[in-house]
Formats: structure tokens, sequence, C-alpha cells
């Protein structure tokens, strides 16, 4: 199909993610305070939405703890800038095996809870947005799946339309597509739907050109749909979302470094992508915009 550029962009930046990053880079944020500060930083710096997760302050080992949640929303909620809050909801779904021999029992990692567990952060803070990683998928790690089963979306989508948050469809390959349609057929998601089309997470959809359009031309054409790849290629897929009428992600989550050699902040990703989208005639819409354009409700502070 024909490309029609996005000509109005929203940035999203992913602030911290769940990937063991702590010890790689000085700039990946742990506490509830320095995530919160990092998010505040990149919404000054272009992002219209932030993506959160949370850390343990310690030893920065991702978490799921309610509390920090609680800090990260109401600090992001006081600050002096306005952006839109997407929290995580893709924790409490990871499974490690034992050997090939031995598979069962599971091994330390495992992080398998209900759909009411995976979401109790959500029903408590009320992001306007939170993500739902719609299938199950081998990662890069030999014995770790993520897993997302049929009845655990469907049971965590409704719980999300219920609550009145947007859920961020995380697509990692095209049946998790072919399902979230599925999802909005049943009448568990509502449309138009929002789709994050994540590129280049091994073992998903490769971050090659041909897999992104097949991506993207699985998306129905009333959908809102934001593109990213991992590390070097990060940028190379603001202009590619862009140009194939998308949005687009940036942050530490999926890439440390700003080029060879030096670390990157969130703020200086987001700058880097603001350069990059004006550099191709488009505008960036800020987050009042991006509510009006998706229906988005705004939480005042607790």
């Amino acid at each position: 199909m024909p490309l029609t550029m996005n000509k109005d962009v929203f940035i999203t930046c992913a602030v911290t993610g769940s990937g063991s990053t702590q010890d790689r880079s000085p700039h990946v944020p742990r506490s509830p305070k320095q995530i919160a500060d990092s998010a505040i930083d990149a919404a000054r710096a272009g992002a219209a939405v932030v993506h959160c997760h949370v850390r343990d302050p310690e030893t920065g080992v991702p978490s799921r703890d309610l509390t920090y949640y609680r800090e990260v929303t109401d600090r992001i909620r006081d600050a002096d800038i306005d952006v839109v809050l997407n929290l995580t909801a893709g924790m409490g779904g990871d499974m490690v095996f034992g050997s090939t021999d031995a598979p069962l029992p599971v091994r330390e990692g495992t992080d398998m809870v209900g759909a009411a567990e995976r979401v109790a952060h959500i029903a408590e803070c009320l992001p306007e947005i939170c993500t739902l990683d719609c299938g199950t998928m081998n990662f890069a790690e030999a014995d770790y799946v993520m897993t997302n089963t049929p009845g655990m979306l469907r049971a965590m989508g409704r719980m999300m339309t219920d609550l009145g948050v947007k859920p961020e469809i995380e697509a990692f390959d095209t049946g998790h597509l072919w399902f979230a349609k599925e999802l909005v057929k049943e009448g568990v998601l509502d449309a138009p739907a929002l789709v994050q089309l994540c590129m280049g997470v091994p073992w998903g959809a490769p971050d090659d050109l041909n897999t992104l359009m097949a991506m993207v031309n699985n998306v129905p054409d009333n959908w809102t749909f934001s593109a990213f790849a991992l590390g070097r290629n990060q940028m190379a897929y603001v202009a590619a979302s862009v140009l194939a009428g998308g949005n687009v992600r940036v942050g530490l989550e999926d890439n440390l470094w700003l080029e060879k050699g030096v670390l990157a902040t969130n703020a200086q990703l987001v700058e880097r992508a603001v350069g990059v989208i004006e550099g191709m005639g488009a505008r960036i819409i800020g987050a009042a915009e991006v509510r009006e354009n998706l229906g988005l409700t705004k939480q005042a502070a607790v």
C-alpha cells in the first residue's frame, strides 16, 4: 500500500523498562524519584507520553511494588509540565523453565500471577494508558517465556476497559495484531485501538523494513500506532514509523546509547527524535492534543 507520512507526531519515552540494564548505564533510573524525574525531563524535551516501569531502588531489579508505582504517578502528576502517563501491565507473566531434560519445576525468576494482581497498580493509579502485551513470546534468554494466554489477555483487557484506562497493545509479531483485532471484535477492547509495534525484540518481529510494513499493513486504518526498534536502530525507526504513518517511541528501555561510545539520557533521546521528526517536515504534538485524539481522561494528582 502507498505510504502516507504522519504530519502530526507524538513521542513516547520508555523511561526505564524491565530489562537488566541497571548496571550498564548510570542514566537508567532506579528509584521512584529518579524514574519520575527522568520522565519529567523527557516531557520537557518533547515527549507527550511517558511509559513507566518501576524498579527496586537499591538493586535496580524490576519490581511490581504498588507503592513505587504510586510514588512515580504522584510525582509525575505533581510536575509543572503536562504529560500523558502510560504504565506497564506487562509484569507478572514471566516463566523460566528448567533444563531441556527437566523443564519442571520452573526456576528462579518465574513471576506468574493472576489478572487482577497484574493490573492492581493500574486500578490504584488510573493512568491514561497502560500496556497490554498481546501474546506469548520466547525472549532472547534460553528458557524464558513471556506468557500471555488468550484467557489472561481477555481478563486483563476487560479490567482495563472497565477502569477507563486505554490499553496500548504491544505487538511483538503479526499474530499479536491478529488477536488484538479479535479482542476489539469481541468488545473486550474499544475501537479505535492504540498499538505499539515492537521491532527487533528477539524472537519476535525482526527490525527490517519489510516486516515493519507487514505489521503496519495489519493495523486497521482507524487505529493509532507507534513503532520502535532496539539499540542502534532506534533513531532509524523514528523516521521509518513517521514515514509509514505512525508515531514514535524512544527511551532507555530500548536503547542506552546516543551515539557510539556516548551513553544517553532519556531527554537526549527525545531531543534527537524531535530533530529527526521536525527534519522530515512533521509537527510534534503535545499531551493535550494526544488526549483529544485518543479520547483519554487526565486524572488529577492525589
